[in-house]
């Protein structure tokens, strides 16, 4: 599958993660920012919470991660997480999840 397939797969499925808090989806908001899928099939995203003490951004980090890697086509992906209070505790969190 071409990347701009894949790419345009993983934006259609994050349009179904939504936030419960607003009840739109990650994407709209734009939570996800500079996707982007590499040769090999490897995505790579920023969430940025929409605060910095967002009470709901590791279950959003995980569902975002599981959407990704169940579009056909993604061979891994690197999630880094911005602009949230504890991103260094997550982002160690989401590292250990993403290691094969």
């Amino acid at each position: 599958m071409p990347n701009e397939a894949i790419l345009k797969a993983v934006e259609e499925k994050l349009e179904q993660v939504i936030d419960p808090e607003t009840g739109m989806s990650v994407m709209r908001m734009r939570l996800v920012e500079d996707l982007a899928v590499d040769e090999n099939g490897v995505v790579s995203s920023i969430f940025r919470p929409s605060s910095p003490l967002c009470p709901i951004a590791v279950p959003l980090a995980l569902s975002i991660m599981q959407t990704i890697n169940a579009v056909p086509g993604v061979t891994g992906q690197r999630l880094r997480v911005e602009g949230y209070s504890q991103a260094d505790q997550l982002n160690e969190i989401l590292q250990s999840l993403m290691e094969p």
